[in-house]
């Protein structure tokens, strides 16, 4: 597993990847073997919202990144910031991506991202405005609910819980075989 720092940021070591005993059992950390520096690897929590247009008879709000392959569309997320709740934190990345303003905020569940090593924090965002994407968003699409695909993990198993809720029964795209996703819900 590679990690995030070759060189201690605190002395300049070469770090090194060890293999101690801690609670629960033994654990692989990078460490310095000069000053004891730990890099812990934790997951990052990543919100997520779900946002859903009443002025556009209920659709949902799709967007591409811009790193993205371009028949990907996905949910709007980000990260929090120093000092923010989760549900501020979704209702500010909203708003930056999209120009548009939340009118609520409703946690649909916690998911996990191991591949990405993030913790997904999901929210359905009711919201209104117009749609005006920030330079990291390319495009975006309003898609009934009734006519999204999920895949099986990450947002994708958030939308899927949320559909559940308003009595729809999610559709699973199909991955081709060897293919690695990125957390994205597709067309």
């Amino acid at each position: 597993m590679a990690h995030a720092f070759n060189y201690c940021p605190n002395c300049a070591t070469a770090l090194q990847r060890l293999t101690e005993m801690e609670d629960g059992g033994a654990k692989e950390r990078t460490r310095c073997p000069s000053c004891g520096w730990t890099h812990w690897n934790n997951p990052t929590p990543v919100l997520a919202a779900v946002v859903e247009l009443p002025e556009h008879e209920g659709r949902l709000l799709l967007a591409r990144n811009a790193a993205w392959p371009q028949k990907f569309f996905g949910l709007i997320t980000g990260f929090m910031e120093a000092g923010e709740t989760p549900q501020e934190g979704i209702t500010r990345e909203v708003l930056e991506e999209t120009s548009l303003v939340a009118e609520s905020a409703h946690l649909i569940g916690v998911y996990d991202f191991q591949r990405m090593n993030q913790v997904i924090i999901a929210y359905h965002v009711v919201a209104r405005g117009e749609i005006k994407l920030s330079p990291e968003l390319v495009d975006y699409k309003l898609v009934p609910p009734a006519e999204v695909k999920c895949w099986p993990a990450g947002t994708g198993q958030a939308v899927a819980d949320w559909l559940r809720t308003r009595g729809i029964e999610p559709q699973w795209m199909d991955w081709p075989t060897g293919k690695r996703p990125t957390d994205a819900v597709a067309d």
